[in-house]
């Protein structure tokens, strides 16, 4: 296949992709050859050749706020950082880094810190997402190892999902899931508290309350026991700890009637998941944020991992407990050792001989001997002054952390912060020295996925300005602190090779991440690396399946099945705060929007955040579709739109986690939400935050379009939405409008127009409707709609988006001002991302044409062909236009 073969940015699933170089610019396709996805790709990886706009972009270092050179910018980091442990020792420095780094980069930050600066002090945003996994792997299995493969999920013939919207989270995955239960009949059973597009394929939805996972597990594992499903020889020979799991499970879930109570689901529910589980050998179970994001979130792992030992349900086809992860490169980050409890290479800061092994093979005199700091306390740390000096990379902390104004305030007050990112961000405005780094496209290197296997992310443009890789940038500052000769590569492919040969380092099969067998790759065939799944050692059996005969990664062989215990959530719902809020992704968005948040058909779905509650609770708040809600916890407060929906359990609330400062007034979630931690993870609990909401009456609503985005103020509610030639605003307020003088300077602040700009303006103040266009050369530079409750409807933004830049002519100025010309016909909120098809155009072409099935759309509009994760939207409109008829 011609063009450059890489691997998409985005989630854990690593797909594959194919760039080429095209008249109208590169051109992204799914690699029909990569084993991880054959082809598809999610409405994400397709809009990537969109992401690639340089506008924007950081181009060259800044130091306190000003360009510079990249010595300069160097010296200065490693002076800050230098100063640091000469004053306050080794442990007053910390990195925090990402996902989204190549493994390479992750590689050369953990040997920077760990090996010889000497602290363990370098977490990454991973924390956020699979510790817990991680935490009951090493529990369960003695390493962090994922048993099975994607082909398992095809192989089965029950599938659970806990606490993952596999539709959404993971598309691809998804569909492959759906094809199976098409082919083959799969049952798929769902355990989420929220009805998600997932549950469109499932045969049980159990909607259990909010942290109840363990319970609903404990249980289980007595009925398997009760029921004669526990493989006594296969446990004899190849775990220990079955008995007091079984007394701990029954202690906490012995009867279904108790279950049903800690869970809130029906006893008959319950009783049907457990005869289905029972019954069927081939079960694969498959875990997400649902899980790892709690204060007991390594007991979910163990609990769910208990029922597949005690069964012997692992290693074989069609059968295991699966973490699927959120980020590309979290697997990577787990093999180097980028979390603080982590050394390197799968191995330990509790094995004396690991300790040892690793300062050999470092040869770094001045190894961390014990863990650093983990996420929460890091920047707990950075709050109370013990941490010095900082650099984060690749992350945005100051949006995705819980409690995120405290994260900012510690940033503000730390001494010296570095960050190393493609674009301006929340926390880059902290950072006393900026670093520009490369970014997809730009990279060269490797990531590692669910599976554990590792594909190449290769370059296919230059970077823009003077961006660099952080590898290169961790190495450079290496140097400058004196390690001339650790840090002295000549280029990925060279780190690629000392991390593979520190894996396979007097590992003799007693650890599982071992790619030893890579370690002596040449430049040209790491180049040319074909995804490959670990382990690879030196001698011995590679990739596959692990864990059917036993042979686990604990001191005997055996498996450990853990005797854990039903905790709720640590702040539930009380009388001052009695909701409990929920954040998590949505279908289209990734993390904090840097790149997806360009692209004007992600925007498209879902194009302001909201708050879902359930039907019940809005109505006894008097709260309507689009209603202003004020939502408060102990941690924050922020002002969202409501949004009423069945899927929500009373008492629940969800908001995606996507938005910041940059694209909302009320900017990121995640300063509502707690900083509870699991206490064998440190994973914060960002599922159950206790909130309390206040309805506040929208006086006014508008939209305001215009060709640069610009701040807002901060006394109203507004939303940002790119849109094809510019921003469009989304406009409430819960204060009445001003008048007169007053309300013409507000609408002169937003509609920011340049000195030599013509204005129009339409007033209809009986109607209580403003309008205002504003022309820059004759052509249409922004346009804003202010309407007081009652008065004019507000449009769509693509209705008039189209019209921004282009020339009005004396004739339809008026038009254009009463929003009377548009700019294309009305498509409505866009259902399929991929091909751009709206909800109006859906329910037209449903009626007018007699579409009736998937396969209609897709024949008609193209809809649902491409990663398919608008199929569950489109069933339903098909559902609704049935019951119609």
């Amino acid at each position: 296949m011609s063009g450059v073969r890489s691997t998409c940015p985005y989630c854990g699933v690593g797909c594959g992709v194919t760039v080429n170089a095209t008249e109208q610019g590169r051109q992204v396709r799914g690699d029909p050859e990569h084993p991880s996805n054959f082809g598809r790709l999610c409405s994400k990886g397709a809009a990537l050749a969109e992401t690639l706009i340089d506008d924007g972009r950081l181009l060259a270092p800044l130091v306190d706020g000003r360009p510079a050179g990249w010595d300069e910018a160097l010296d200065r980091v490693a002076d800050g950082f230098a100063r640091a442990i000469a004053e306050h020792g080794p442990d007053s420095v910390a990195f925090y880094v990402s996902g989204q780094c190549l493994t390479e980069d992750y590689y050369v930050a953990n040997k920077l810190m760990k090996g010889f600066i000497g602290s363990g002090n370098i977490d990454t945003n991973s924390r956020l997402c699979m510790a817990s996994s991680v935490a009951g792997h090493v529990r369960a299995f003695g390493g962090d190892v994922v048993p099975g493969s994607y082909e398992d999920l095809e192989e089965a013939d029950l599938v659970v999902l806990v606490g993952s919207n596999l539709a959404w989270c993971h598309p691809v995955l998804f569909q492959r899931l759906a094809d199976a239960r098409a082919a083959r009949g799969t049952k798929v059973v769902v355990v989420d508290p929220r009805r998600t597009a997932s549950c469109e394929i499932a045969d049980l939805h159990l909607a259990l309350a909010p942290g109840s996972d363990v319970a609903l597990f404990q249980g289980l594992l007595v009925h398997l026991a009760e029921a004669g499903h526990v493989a006594s020889d296969w446990v004899a020979a190849h775990a220990r700890g079955l008995e007091a799991a079984l007394i701990a499970a029954a202690r906490d879930a012995g009867e279904i009637a108790e279950v049903a109570r800690l869970t809130g689901l029906a006893p008959d529910e319950i009783a049907d998941f457990y005869r289905l589980v029972a019954r069927t050998e081939r079960t694969v179970t498959v875990y997400s944020q649902g899980v790892n994001q709690s204060s007991a979130g390594t007991d979910k792992v163990n609990a769910i991992i208990n029922c597949h030992l005690a069964t012997a349900r692992i290693g074989r086809p069609g059968m295991g407990p699966f973490s699927v992860t959120g980020q590309p490169n979290a697997m990577g980050g787990r093999e180097v050792g980028g979390l603080a409890n982590q050394l390197a290479a799968h191995m330990g800061f509790d094995d004396p001989a690991a300790l040892d092994r690793v300062r050999r093979f470092w040869d770094a005199p001045r190894l961390a001997t014990r863990p650093g700091l983990k996420a929460i306390e890091l920047f707990e740390a950075v709050a109370d002054g013990r941490i010095k000096a900082l650099w984060i990379m690749a992350t945005n902390p100051a949006a995705s952390l819980p409690r995120a104004d405290r994260v900012r305030a510690a940033l503000a007050r730390c001494p010296f912060v570095v960050v190393s990112d493609c674009w301006p961000t929340d926390t880059t405005r902290f950072a006393h020295v900026t670093l520009p780094a490369a970014g997809w496209g730009e990279k060269d290197g490797t990531v590692t996925n669910s599976e554990r296997r590792i594909s190449r992310q290769r370059p296919f443009r230059p970077a823009p300005g003077e961006a660099r890789p952080d590898w290169w940038m961790l190495a450079e500052v290496g140097r400058r602190l004196g390690w001339e000769r650790a840090f002295s590569y000549a280029g990925p492919a060279a780190i690629f090779r000392e991390h593979a040969a520190l894996s396979g380092f007097e590992n003799h099969g007693t650890r599982g991440f071992d790619i030893g067998g890579l370690a002596a790759l040449a430049d040209e065939a790491y180049d040319a690396l074909t995804p490959t799944t670990w382990p690879v050692p030196a001698q011995g059996r590679a990739g596959g399946r692990l864990f059917a005969e036993g042979g686990f990664f604990t001191a005997d062989g055996k498996a450990r099945l853990q005797p854990v215990r039903f905790r709720p959530p640590q702040a539930g719902p009380n009388e001052d705060f009695p909701f409990l809020l929920n954040t998590g992704r949505i279908r289209d968005q990734w993390h904090t929007m840097t790149r997806t948040g360009l692209v004007a058909r992600l925007m498209s779905h879902i194009d302001e955040p909201r708050l879902t509650l359930h039907p019940d609770d809005a109505a006894r708040l008097n709260l309507g579709p689009g209603d202003l809600v004020r939502v408060t916890t102990a941690d924050g407060e922020t002002v969202l739109r409501a949004e009423p929906s069945e899927a929500q359990r009373p008492g629940d609330l969800f908001a995606a986690m996507h938005w910041t400062d940059d694209f909302a007034a009320g900017g990121p979630i995640d300063r509502l939400v707690g900083g509870a931690t699991d206490p064998i993870s440190g994973q914060p609990e960002l599922k159950a935050t206790a909130a309390a909401l206040r309805p506040l009456p929208t006086q006014w609503r508008g939209l305001l379009l215009r060709r640069e985005a610009r701040a807002l103020p901060g006394d109203m509610y507004w939303a940002r939405v790119p849109v094809e030639r510019g921003q469009a605003y989304h406009l409430a307020g819960w204060d009445a409008l001003p008048d007169g003088a007053d309300l013409e300077a507000f609408a002169a602040t937003l509609l920011a127009a340049p000195a030599a700009a013509e204005r129009l303006e339409a007033v209809d103040r009986r109607g209580g409707t403003y309008r205002y266009a504003v022309l820059v050369e004759g052509r249409l530079d922004a346009w804003l709609l202010l309407s007081r409750a009652g008065g004019a409807a507000v449009p769509a933004p693509a209705t008039l988006a189209g019209l921004l830049g282009e020339y009005v002519a004396d004739g339809g100025r008026l038009g254009v001002l009463a929003g009377t010309v548009r700019s294309e016909s009305p498509a409505g909120r866009i259902v399929c991302s991929c091909y751009s098809v709206g909800l109006d155009t859906l329910c037209r072409a449903i009626e007018a044409e007699g579409l009736a099935s998937i396969a209609d759309i897709g024949l008609a509009l193209k809809a649902g062909t491409n990663c398919g994760s608008c199929i569950p939207e489109l069933k339903g409109l098909l559902r609704a236009a049935e019951a119609a008829a």
